[in-house]
């Protein structure tokens, strides 16, 4: 082992772009290094720089630091040829002295996170930064470039190992939703067939007792607000304030921001009863999904959202939730693209189309046997989701045993011993399961 500083095996390269026409990369702690084009949905693009003339240029192989979130684990080699923020650092690795694989295993391993984060200057964790300098200065032990190469043949052939199996399991996740979705939407069409569009009585076949009936026949709506953010006694309080980024589970009971008795006093937000159900007409989100959820406790809400208040002589709060979340699809066909490039329910719209609405004894049944299904799914995918985290650990673990020297990569694979690790892995994932 030698040990170099970085300055002498890893210039920075200081090398600008002039037309800004090069492929924009983007560096994350989870990722590493990637196109921007394919680390973001497209409408993340939205705080990108109206020029990226002047942006660092970078090579594939060169080693790319966001030093203001190196504490987190925001670098890594690059695959691509492209540019970055100039408010990042991009270091050259010298071929001599450095494999560049070797590098990006190495330098994302949890201990040197924990080096860099220790050697990061800032006041609070959010401030802590990296320099250039800093990071230069600091030393490196280094293996002989056949013995770098060997741990990264090694990581290389046992990390795609595990990320297959973490990809396999998280398909598992996304088909499990899948086959919930289609449950419930099975339910609320109730065995009814779509027979012309969204107009009209677009649906045939209804189940006796069934009627199509507007929305806006089934609900009360009402709208939100945002109280003045310079009235600072307006936002200390219990009240809950609910906006879209609370919209991420079943029944909403806790939020992130609360109001005071004074800003519901003296501005245009209301209280919203329980039960209610809570819609997003407005927002980003709606490119991807469009969030119901039911309240849980009396809250206020924000402009971007909608609440409904069932006519429990006609419909139920549970099952109106259900109804909505199983015409997901149908909902999403009612958006559209607003100013600023944002997105937009046209819920005038969407409250005039007729919906299949059961009698209430059997909206109850259809919730009843549709929350059984739900709390297996949930059972099952929690199942899977711990043996992804389990498998993300041992990789980390792997990773950094290997750059440290703790095992010897020419023996531990043959000797079985990752076979017998992810067989245990999948083990504990089957009976998680079979508890479930």
């Amino acid at each position: 082992m030698i040990r170099r500083r970085f300055k002498y095996f890893m210039p920075e390269r200081n090398e600008f772009s002039t037309t800004g026409e090069e492929t924009l990369l983007s560096v994350s702690e989870y990722y590493g290094v990637k196109p921007r084009s394919e680390a973001f949905d497209a409408d993340a693009a939205e705080g990108r720089a109206a020029s990226l003339e002047g942006y660092r240029k970078v090579k594939a192989g060169d080693f790319v630091m966001n030093y203001m979130l190196a504490w987190k684990g925001a670098y890594g080699v690059s695959d691509h040829d492209g540019i970055v923020s100039p408010a990042y650092a991009v270091y050259k690795i010298n071929p001599k002295y450095a494999d560049q694989r070797f590098i990006h295993h190495r330098l994302r391993s949890e201990h040197m996170r924990s080096v860099f984060r220790a050697r990061s200057k800032g006041i609070i964790e959010s401030r802590l930064r990296l320099y250039p300098d800093a990071f230069l200065s600091m030393e490196l032990e280094l293996p002989d470039l056949d013995t770098q190469k060997a741990i990264a043949d090694f990581l290389d052939r046992e990390t795609a190992r595990i990320d297959q199996l973490i990809e396999k399991k998280q398909r598992l996740v996304v088909a499990q939703n899948f086959r919930l979705l289609s449950l419930l939407r099975g339910l609320v069409l109730g065995g009814a067939t779509v027979q012309r569009g969204l107009s009209g009585n677009w649906l045939h076949n209804l189940p006796d007792g069934w009627t199509l009936t507007p929305l806006k026949h089934l609900v009360s709506v009402m709208g939100g607000a945002t109280p003045s953010k310079e009235r600072e006694d307006f936002w200390i309080g219990e009240i809950p304030w609910v906006s879209p980024k609370d919209m991420k589970s079943d029944v909403i009971s806790e939020v992130t921001d609360h109001i005071s008795e004074a800003a519901l006093a003296g501005s245009p937000v209301q209280l919203v009863p329980v039960d209610a159900v809570l819609i997003v007409v407005r927002g980003m989100i709606l490119a991807r999904t469009v969030p119901v959820c039911r309240l849980g406790v009396p809250a206020t809400i924000n402009q971007d959202m909608k609440a409904l208040l069932p006519w429990k002589n006609v419909i139920s709060g549970d099952y109106l939730q259900r109804m909505l979340q199983g015409f997901e699809g149908i909902l999403i066909s009612f958006i559209e693209e607003a100013a600023h490039g944002t997105k937009k329910l046209r819920f005038e719209a969407l409250v005039s189309l007729k919906f299949p609405v059961p009698p209430l004894h059997h909206q109850e049944r259809i919730c009843a046997q549709y929350e059984q299904a739900r709390i297996r799914s949930v059972q099952l995918s929690a199942a899977t989701v711990a043996s992804i985290d389990r498998l993300r650990e041992f990789r980390t673990a792997l990773i950094t045993a290997a750059v440290t020297g703790q095992i010897d990569v020419s023996t531990w694979g043959k000797s079985g011993e990752a076979d017998r690790r992810l067989d245990q892995i999948e083990e504990d994932m089957a009976l998680r399961e079979a508890r479930a």
